[in-house]
């Protein structure tokens, strides 16, 4: 009769044990799995970083690609020059459409338009950097040639849904009450979103765009249909072709020059590093904001 009046007390117990045995299993995959991604991740930078230190000097920096020279000193200046004219072209052009969608989404519309517009830009990130390449090539390239426009058009397409993604979430974050307040002393509600509500969403806008640039940062197939056919030095003039890093990279590890393939693997260096320094502000801005909204709903 104990025995038999004693078993149920020990289930509870039992069931707790298992749970926590379960718990901590469950912790050591996550960490092993965490383990493997930062190692495949050091063995790739450090695979990149190992081929390419070796040419990142002052003439990779300041001298530009020249094609059919190979006794000129040859860098990638223009290459850094067309990516930078190429990545801000592109980035304020998605910038202002994408906060307007999201602010039309977040604080305006009906649910299903809400729904409708959400799954399209959903849909939009999903679709092969390629595709939308072929795309531009065909609204744009077959009517007037290659440019940095077409080159920044297509790479803002592919910006868009990060930001606007990145300002639905932090504008979702904004207490109501802040919304309320200006609405109490009657001002209009737009003015009450353009006045109180998006300045408290400034750091996680940035944060999505930053994101967004190094997604397009290192962006290859749509720039070879839009803004490949670059001439040599540096250009600045969006009209034009001009050349940028990752097409730079494309062409440079398609050559049969030993040193091609090391100033591309110098050039992908390059990238990751801007990458790495674009991801870790990103945090610290997303942090930031964070705390800023968390603050002005006290």
């Amino acid at each position: 009769m104990s025995a038999v009046e004693l078993s149920p007390l020990h289930r509870p117990q039992d069931r707790l044990r298992r749970r926590r045995v379960f718990n901590r299993g469950m912790e050591a995959l996550a960490w092993l799995a965490a383990a493997i991604a930062v190692f495949f991740l050091g063995v790739v930078v450090w695979s990149v970083a190992q081929r390419g230190w070796s040419q990142l000097n002052l003439d990779f920096l300041t001298k530009s690609q020249v094609q059919f020279e190979p006794a000129v000193p040859q860098g990638l200046a223009n290459a850094f020059a067309g990516s930078l004219v190429l990545v801000g072209l592109a980035t304020a052009m998605a910038l202002p459409f994408g906060i307007l969608i999201a602010v039309y989404v977040n604080e305006f519309a009906p649910r299903p338009i809400r729904s409708a517009i959400g799954l399209t830009l959903d849909v939009l990130a999903g679709v092969p950097a390629i595709v939308i390449g072929f795309f531009v090539y065909g609204l744009i390239v077959v009517a007037h040639g290659q440019s940095a426009y077409a080159g920044a058009f297509a790479l803002a397409v592919i910006m868009l849904p990060f930001v606007y993604r990145a300002t639905v979430e932090v504008l979702a974050l904004v207490p109501n009450s802040l919304r309320e307040a200006g609405l109490g002393v009657g001002a209009p509600r737009w003015r009450t979103t353009l006045g109180i509500v998006l300045p408290q969403t400034i750091g996680g806008v940035l944060t999505g765009t930053t994101l967004a640039v190094a997604r397009v940062a290192g962006e290859t197939a749509p720039l070879l249909f839009t803004c490949s056919l670059a001439p040599n030095g540096i250009h600045w003039n969006p009209s034009g072709a001009i050349q940028s890093v990752p097409v730079a990279v494309f062409e440079l590890s398609d050559s049969a020059e030993p040193s091609d393939h090391a100033r591309a693997w110098a050039a992908a260096l390059v990238l990751i590093l801007f990458i790495l320094v674009a991801s870790l502000t990103a945090r610290w801005l997303a942090t930031r904001s964070k705390r800023k909204i968390m603050r002005a709903g006290r």
